[in-house]
C-alpha cells in the first residue's frame, strides 16, 4: 500500500537508509535515552515488579559478558533491567554501559529496527558481541540470554532447567576479548506464563523445534490473564522479578584459546551460576530441595 500511493517516495527514502544502515545493529546500535526514559517502562517495572540486585562490585575499567538466565515467555527482566533507565542499572554500576543482545532477524524488520535500537538492543551476531566486547578503555556490558529460543520452549512455572551445556561460543569469545564473564539469574522470569504442555518427544515439541529450526526463533503456546479478568488472556501475571547480578568471574584474554582452555572457563561459569542461585533461591520462594537443571 505504501508503494502503490503517494507514500511510494518515503518508502524509496527509507530503503535507501536501510541500505545505508544495515550494519548499525552490529556495531553498537543506536540508543537514544529519551526512548530509554519512556514513563510506559516505569509502569512497566512495576507492573511485575521488577528489581535488579547487586552482589559484587564491577570495575569499569574492563568489559564483561553478561550471561543471562532463564530465557522465559518474555524476558522481562532482561529488557526491563537493560533496555529501560528505570530499574538503577547504571547506579547500581556507574561506568558500564549494556548491551542487550537479540535475534539478527528483528533488525530485518523495517521500522521495529529503529525502536529496538533506541532503546539499547542490538544484534547477537558474533560480529556484533566482538564489536561491543572489543572496547579499548572497557565500561561496555554485552549481555546474552544464554539459552536463547530453544529455552523459551521449557519456559513452565517452577521449571529450573537451563539450556547451557552445548553453548560455549560465549566462553570462546570471552576468552578472546579479555571480558570478565558475570552470571546472571533472574527470579520469577518462569512464573510470567503458563504454557501448553509441551514435554520432549511429544508432537507439539517436535513441531515447534522443527519451526525453531526453519525460522530461527521460536514459538511457545503460551496464556495468562486478561485486561479487565484473570482466567484467561496474553498479559502476563503480576509476578515478582529479581534479576541478581553474579560476582565477576576474571578472564584473561587468549587469542587463539584451545578446546581444554574453553571447557575449563565453561565449567567455571556453571559453577559460579550454581553458586548464585543456592545463595539466592531461599530468598525469591524457590524451595530449598530444588536446583537448577543443566541440559
Amino acid at each position: 500500500m505504501l508503494v502503490l500511493t503517494r507514500f511510494w517516495l518515503f518508502v524509496s527514502l527509507y530503503v535507501l537508509w536501510l541500505y545505508l544502515d544495515w550494519e548499525t545493529p552490529q556495531a553498537g546500535g543506536r540508543r537514544v535515552q529519551w526512548v530509554r526514559n519512556w514513563s510506559v517502562w516505569r509502569f512497566f517495572k512495576d507492573y511485575f515488579p521488577i528489581k535488579l540486585v547487586k552482589t559484587a562490585d564491577l570495575d569499569p575499567q574492563y568489559n564483561y559478558l553478561l550471561g543471562f538466565h532463564p530465557h522465559g515467555v518474555l524476558v522481562a527482566g532482561a529488557f526491563s533491567n537493560f533496555c529501560t533507565n528505570y530499574t538503577g542499572f547504571s547506579e547500581l554500576f556507574p561506568g558500564l554501559t549494556p548491551y542487550l543482545h537479540i535475534l539478527p532477524f528483528w533488525f530485518r524488520c523495517p521500522f521495529f529496527r529503529e525502536y529496538a535500537m533506541s532503546v539499547g538492543l542490538v544484534s547477537a551476531s558474533k560480529k556484533s558481541v566482538n564489536y561491543v566486547l572489543s572496547k579499548e578503555n572497557g565500561g561496555s556490558a554485552a549481555v546474552i540470554v544464554i539459552g536463547g529460543a530453544e529455552e523459551s520452549l521449557d519456559a513452565h512455572p517452577g521449571n529450573l532447567t537451563l539450556h547451557i551445556l552445548k553453548r560455549k561460543g560465549f566462553i570462546k569469545i570471552a576468552m578472546k576479548r579479555g571480558a570478565h564473564l558475570v552470571p546472571i539469574f533472574s527470579f520469577g522470569e518462569n512464573e510470567l506464563y503458563h504454557q501448553v504442555s509441551n514435554p520432549k518427544g511429544s508432537w507439539l515439541r517436535e513441531i515447534q523445534e522443527r519451526m525453531q529450526k526453519i525460522m530461527g526463533f521460536a514459538m511457545p503456546l503460551f496464556h495468562a490473564r486478561g485486561v479487565f479478568q484473570y482466567n484467561f488472556g496474553v498479559v502476563p501475571y503480576r509476578m515478582p522479578i529479581h534479576t541478581v547480578v553474579g560476582r565477576p568471574i576474571p578472564v584473561t584474554q587468549v587469542s587463539n584459546p584451545t578446546e581444554e582452555d574453553i571447557e575449563a572457563l565453561h565449567k567455571r561459569y556453571l559453577s559460579a551460576l550454581q553458586e548464585l542461585f543456592e545463595e539466592n533461591k531461599e530468598k525469591y520462594g524457590i524451595p530449598e530441595h530444588k536446583s537448577l537443571i543443566f541440559t
